[in-house]
């Protein structure tokens, strides 16, 4: 009778060890994937981006270069539309991806093109209050990094749904500065939004913004005397970068190309002025007024490039957001007062983090089969079923 209570005990003993070992390597194999999946692809992926390098001419070798990232379209989901899982699961994909660019490639600032939330249009009072609490964490950051953003129209409304309280609401938040120099750049931060050009108050004040900035901009590229713009701020004598939400007017996404651009059956979609682009008369007006050398905007959620008037480039940056792109990505900009050179990071794709999920179930349910001693008699059941299946 002992000799039986002491084989079953290590029988026992035996079991318990083969579902410790199981219970282990289950957990061994999930926290691995875990960790790679939601941690340690960001790095492996972001590691590979690099600055661009500027040219700059032998005699401006001194001047110092500015490393400017440009993202665009976050669109953090809010109450009504969006469903908590899919809020938690895009917003720790912005989250990693922003802090792990930051620490691996150190930006001094970083612009974000508008439609920074979803429902900042309609939402209620506490509700953007919400909504600007989870921006801050995500994209929280170093005080040494600055942060710029413009408005989109996610943010405050198309123009017929803008007010004066959803701006001042928005200018609460993110810093109202139109005019943003640093060394020895220019960059003018418009919204887009309000250049509709039919003489509404908010339009009519937004352009007023960009004409005194206009004024301040000449007066940085002329030398001093008698006229308006004696005794007015000196401004570095740079030509600014552009950045807004709505591009410039083009006829489509037709000449756009890249892994990034629009869908092949939609770039040669018509875009809707004042709704998917500028206006022709506001485009023109930003080009005359400013005279940038670089334009970057959003709105889209994908990549192009594009010529305007005397060949100013502008750049379509794509969203930021797995929600609106497998592929996200941001824009690395090496900025000096007279060049500038431009390099886009991806991030990493959303269904290589699907894939690598399923691989990683299949592998455990492998491993739960060996275990149970059931994989020999399920490749034994599923051969004769494909012989069963040949034969008939």
């Amino acid at each position: 009778m002992a000799l039986i209570r002491l084989g079953f005990g290590r029988q026992h003993l035996c079991l318990l060890k083969r579902r410790s070992s199981l219970l282990l390597k289950l957990t061994a194999v999930v926290f691995a994937v875990l960790l790679f999946c939601e941690f340690l692809i960001y790095y492996l992926v972001i590691f590979r981006c690099d600055w661009p390098e500027v040219k700059t001419p032998a005699h401006d070798s001194g001047q110092k270069t500015l490393k400017a990232m440009f993202l665009a379209d976050t669109h953090l989901l809010g109450e009504v539309r969006g469903h908590w899982l899919d809020k938690l699961r895009r917003e720790w994909q912005m989250e990693r991806a922003f802090q792990t660019a930051l620490w691996l490639l150190q930006p001094e600032v970083v612009f974000i093109l508008g439609d920074i939330f979803d429902e900042g249009k309609w939402s209620s009072s506490q509700a953007w209050a919400d909504d600007v609490e989870r921006f801050q964490k995500i994209f929280r950051h170093p005080r040494h990094v600055q942060l710029k953003v413009v408005a989109g129209n996610h943010d405050i409304g198309f123009h017929y749904q803008m007010s004066t309280y959803k701006i001042k609401r928005f200018e609460k938040v993110f810093n109202p500065e139109r005019l943003f120099s640093w060394k020895g750049m220019n960059f003018v931060l418009v919204n887009s939004v309000a250049l509709e050009g039919d003489g509404c108050h908010i339009c009519s004040e937004a352009e007023g913004d960009l004409i005194e900035i206009s004024h301040k901009l000449n007066c940085s590229r002329e030398k001093r005397g008698p006229g308006r713009c004696q005794g007015a701020p000196l401004l570095p004598a740079s030509a600014p970068v552009l950045l807004q939400h709505f591009p410039l007017f083009r006829r489509s996404d037709a000449n756009c190309s890249g892994e990034d651009a629009a869908p092949l059956e939609e770039r040669a979609i018509p875009f809707k002025e004042r709704y998917d682009v500028l206006s022709r008369e506001a485009s023109q007006q930003l080009l005359w007024w400013l005279r940038p050398r670089l334009i970057l905007s959003g709105h889209t959620h994908s990549a192009c490039e594009v010529l305007h008037g005397a060949g100013v480039t502008e750049i379509s940056v794509p969203s930021f957001s797995w929600r609106n792109r497998n592929n996200p990505s941001f824009i690395m900009g090496s900025m000096t007062p007279t060049e500038y050179a431009l390099a886009k990071c991806y991030l990493p794709h959303e269904n290589t983090v699907l894939a690598t999920y399923c691989v990683a179930a299949g592998l455990l349910v492998v491993l739960i089969l060996v275990h149970s001693g059931l994989l020999p008699s399920s490749l034994i059941f599923g051969w004769n079923l494909l012989r069963k299946f040949k034969t008939t």
